[in-house]
């Protein structure tokens, strides 16, 4: 056995000890004293920051939600067994952040970016921080372009552009999630993906609306994130963020996004349970004071950006629920100020058989005719004051037959006209076809049409456009505005189905 010389012993260490690096590995990590009701309390995380994503030794994630002076309160994103008083958490230094990119679309995902549907792992382009800044002034512009729904009642008179938030609100099963639905299934063949966040929902609701985007192939372009009711509040908190989040993405990239909030009303709640858990201090209601800033910045967040920025945009569809019709309690109050309109949905249409039962007196968008095309604002015009004056007059229609004439006519026009602005649900409607219904109703072609026979001449209208005069619906598509040559072919279509009807 050959011994190694002294000289070839030391060559020998300097080529082992030539790549050592003695480097100490710093891990800044907290002891939990107190745990319960999905919060827990730290101490020894001085350098935590606000939001940050800190890991329990249980391997469950939380959030750095309130810093105190001695202390850090933790929102457990996930299931509180397994942490205790004495366990371990550590910083990730990472502020809590969500996937996104075009791999989300068609998935269904819990707040946390983990998929819910069984289709394996979300592919996304990068993570980004859920809580953003929104786009100041200077990088906004004016919302310009129709946000079609394809439910005429909204599109002739409570228009929505591209970047505006309008607010749905109404009392329990009035139609709020529908309207909703219905304007997701009209993107469809149109440049807009879709984000739909349901906050608080039963699990039983959610799939169903799942199950109805994926029969009429809406998945395609829409992406879905759920914190059912069994979920703990944290998460019910956070979904909207993360919503918003997905929808910014292509905001950002030029592109189109719409995201609906189902609904904010439950997520204040959520809210409202983390800040009395973490002993912030309680406002009206019980509502933490900054619950106005929760939905302001997160409402903030649509827009509509300038040319320079890629002029894409992100619409928000935020759902609010009403006790017994109070508009005027402290969350809807809120959140109508933050918002650019509303839609108010009454229960006493919804109960008469108006559906959508929107009701156009307490409805408005601020944006208006901007939100439309030239051809839309043409006939809808005389729409909302026909209907106005309908209303008005409305407690008369039992003395119908002692009336004086223009009254028995303004009567007579508003039955028709509401008859005609009703419709199915999941049904929504090309705007083309929308103009030439609205065209008919607002120039006398149902006046003289039974009031029971107006579903029926607007159904059979549609058939008969599509069928015999394509080129009419193909030019007002494409030019967006009436002129002479087409008022006139609009109008002998009308004669010519008319003279064919049969109520």
């Amino acid at each position: 056995m050959a011994t190694l010389t002294y000289e070839e012993a030391l060559q020998l260490l300097r080529e082992h000890i030539k790549d050592f690096e003695a480097s100490a590995k710093m891990e800044e990590i907290g002891v939990v004293y107190y745990v319960g009701d999905s919060v827990a309390r730290a101490y020894g995380l001085d350098g935590v920051m606000a939001n940050e994503l800190v890991e329990f030794d249980s391997g469950v994630m939380g959030l750095a939600f309130n810093l105190e002076e001695d202390n850090v309160g933790i929102i457990i994103l996930g299931s509180e067994s397994g942490i205790r008083e004495g366990s371990i958490v550590r910083r990730t230094g990472r502020i809590l952040d969500a996937p996104v990119g075009e791999g989300l679309i068609g998935r269904v995902i819990d707040p946390l970016g983990n998929p819910l549907d069984g289709k394996g792992p979300i592919k996304y382009e990068y993570r980004s921080p859920v809580e953003k800044i929104a786009p100041g002034v200077v990088k906004r512009k004016s919302v310009h372009e129709p946000l079609q729904t394809g439910i005429k009642a909204i599109d002739a008179m409570i228009p929505i552009g591209r970047g505006q938030r309008e607010l749905i609100i109404g009392d329990r099963s009035t139609g709020k999630t529908t309207v909703c639905i219905d304007t997701i299934l009209n993107q469809k063949d149109t440049d807009v993906y879709c984000i739909y966040v349901a906050i608080g929902q039963k699990r039983s609701t959610t799939a169903r609306i799942i199950e109805l985007l994926e029969k009429n192939g809406a998945m395609e372009y829409t992406c879905v994130v759920v914190a059912s009711a069994t979920d703990p509040a944290s998460l019910q908190y956070l979904a909207p963020f993360v919503g918003c989040t997905i929808g910014e993405y292509f905001r950002d990239t030029g592109r189109h996004a719409l995201v609906i909030y189902d609904d904010l009303s439950k997520h204040a709640e959520a809210y409202r349970q983390l800040s009395l858990l973490m002993r912030r201090p309680p406002g009206r209601e019980a509502y933490p004071g900054d619950v106005f800033y929760l939905h302001s910045r997160l409402l903030e967040r649509a827009a509509k950006l300038n040319d320079e920025l890629g002029a894409g945009s992100l619409t928000a569809l935020p759902i609010i629920e009403t006790k017994a019709g109070d508009v005027a309690a402290y969350i809807p109050t809120n959140v109508i100020s933050i918002t650019d309109g509303q839609i108010y949905l009454e229960p006493d249409l919804f109960n008469k058989g108006v559906r959508p039962a929107i009701n156009v007196g307490l409805s408005v968008s601020r944006v208006g005719g901007a939100a439309q095309i030239k051809a839309m604002k043409q006939v809808a015009g005389t729409l909302r004051l026909d209907l106005a004056q309908f209303r008005e007059l409305e407690a008369f229609v039992q003395f119908a037959s002692e009336l004086d004439k223009a009254t028995q006519q303004t009567i007579n026009r508003g039955l028709r006209l509401v008859e005609l602005l009703k419709q199915e649900p999941y049904s929504p409607i090309s705007v083309e076809k929308q103009i030439v219904a609205i065209y008919a109703g607002t120039n006398g072609y149902l006046d003289d049409i039974p009031v029971e026979s107006v579903r029926k001449f607007e159904k059979e209208l549609y058939a008969y456009l599509d069928r015999e005069v394509p080129d009419v619906l193909k030019d007002i598509k494409e030019k967006k505005a009436l002129d002479d040559d087409l008022k006139r072919r609009i109008e002998t279509a009308l004669k010519d189905f008319k003279s064919k009807f049969i109520p």
